[in-house]
Order: C-alpha cells, then sequence, then structure tokens
C-alpha cells in the first residue's frame, strides 16, 4: 500500500490557514500540487503557498466566496487550469458565525450557518464532478464534518450540528452517486483541535481546558491529526473506503 501522492492534483478550500492550511501541506508533503483557497486570508494562504513551493511541488492561492455559485465554479475552473486537472477535492471551508441559542436566532444567522458549512460543500462538489469522473479511480473527496454533527455540539451551537449532520447526509449520498466510477467521497469529524482560530474564538480558555479533560487519549488534537488521515484518504491505501465518517477526536468522553 502507498500513501504517495506524486502527481496528484488537489484543490482544499478554506486553506488559508489552520486545519485548511495543514491538510494543503501535508497533500503536498505527499507529493501533490495544491490549489490553496481562501475567503479573507489572501496574505496568510500566500504564506501556504510559499511552504508548499519550498517542498518543490505546484501551488496557487485563488480567492472565492463558497457561498456563491458563480464564484465556486470560477474556483474549480481556475483550478483545473493551473494544475492541469483534479484528483482530490477537500471541502475544509466551514465556519460557526457565532454561538446563537435558537430561540434567539434569525433566519439570516440560520442561513450563513447552513450555507457557509453544507452550501459549499454542495458546491464545490457538484462544480468538481466532471474532474473527478475524468480522474476515474484516483479520484477522491473529502469533507469536513465535525463531532458537533454527533453529539449536537456545544452552547449556541445547534444549527452549526445540523449543518454539518447535514454535510455526514451528503457525503453518504455523494459515495452512492460516484462510488461507481472509483471516486471515493468521505468525511472527517473533528473533535477539539487545538491552536486554530476556530476554538480562539469561540470556546473560552475553560472550556477548551474541559473538553481535553475529556478525551481518552489525554491531549487535543493537533492540526496534523486531521491532515494525516486526509493524506490517508486521498491515497492508495485509502481506496476501498467510501462513505464514512472518520472520526478524529482521540476517544472523547464528552459525547
Amino acid at each position: 500500500m502507498s500513501f504517495d501522492l506524486t502527481g496528484r492534483r488537489a484543490l482544499v478550500t478554506g486553506a488559508g490557514h489552520g486545519i485548511g492550511a495543514g491538510i494543503a501541506e501535508a497533500l503536498a508533503a505527499a507529493g501533490a500540487d495544491v490549489v490553496v483557497h481562501y475567503g479573507r486570508s489572501a496574505g496568510p494562504a500566500a504564506e501556504v503557498v510559499e511552504r508548499i513551493g519550498a517542498l518543490g511541488r505546484k501551488a496557487t492561492a485563488i480567492g472565492a466566496d463558497v457561498t456563491v455559485t458563480s464564484e465556486v465554479d470560477r474556483l474549480v475552473d481556475e483550478a483545473v487550469a493551473f494544475l492541469g486537472g483534479l484528483e482530490i477535492l477537500v471541502t475544509n471551508a466551514g465556519h460557526l458565525i457565532g454561538r446563537s441559542p435558537v430561540a434567539d436566532m434569525s433566519d439570516e444567522h440560520f442561513s450563513k450557518v447552513v450555507e457557509v458549512n453544507l452550501g459549499s460543500t454542495f458546491r464545490t462538489v457538484r462544480a468538481a464532478i466532471p474532474h473527478l469522473r475524468a480522474a476515474g479511480t484516483k479520484g477522491r473527496v473529502v469533507t469536513m464534518a465535525s463531532l458537533a454533527a454527533h453529539n449536537g455540539g456545544g452552547a449556541g451551537a445547534a444549527v452549526y450540528a445540523a449543518s454539518k449532520a447535514g454535510v455526514v447526509g451528503l457525503t453518504k449520498g455523494l459515495a452512492k452517486e460516484l462510488g461507481p466510477a472509483g471516486i471515493t467521497v468521505n468525511a472527517l469529524a473533528p473533535g477539539f483541535i487545538g491552536g486554530t482560530a476556530f476554538h480562539d474564538t469561540f470556546t473560552p480558555p475553560e472550556a477548551q481546558k474541559a473538553m481535553v479533560g475529556g478525551i481518552g487519549v489525554g491531549r487535543g488534537g493537533t492540526v496534523e491529526d486531521v491532515a494525516g488521515a486526509v493524506v490517508w484518504l486521498c491515497s492508495d491505501a485509502g481506496a476501498f473506503i467510501n462513505g464514512t465518517t472518520v472520526d478524529i477526536d482521540g476517544g472523547v468522553g464528552y459525547r
């Protein structure tokens, strides 16, 4: 079995920083050329491209609003033009937007959360399908769910949890649609991943400490923990894994 991705071409959404950046760099370290998508983080995305270049791989950064169909279509077209094809798609882009109990939530907030998580995944995969079909049995899609999809999320994150549960359902349906072409579609469901803007923004330090205390392996997750799973699923070693959700949570006790 091989984890070598030499010659593979990848698009990673939400790759300007955090988990997405780690995924993009891990794919490049395994041999892939990578398009780094960003929403607002143009500067950090350029730095990711520089680090990938230092690994000897081809890379560029492309900005797009993944909640807008025309922007997503342009992103995929530009990525394929730069790479010359597409074997790997990682739909990492997503956001909590803000914590809000459902009783106080506006329709606008609800729509934003659903669109940036579930809607962006749907649009990006839809645009990429013709190119993934051309890749045949090398085609790989990895979507980003969350532990919240299993446990309903923390305080004020019910709709975020629902949107991520939607990603899990979409992933299973896509696996049925694309599996006959040899394309695998799987989801990752990270638990607490430390050192990311997500938790630094939305989770108080005392809450982060409590979350780590409930993890079976006795530590919080890292970006590398998530990125390693992506490389595995996108490699030949992961070719018979389809339609599943891989929990990257260290064996949590707070589920």
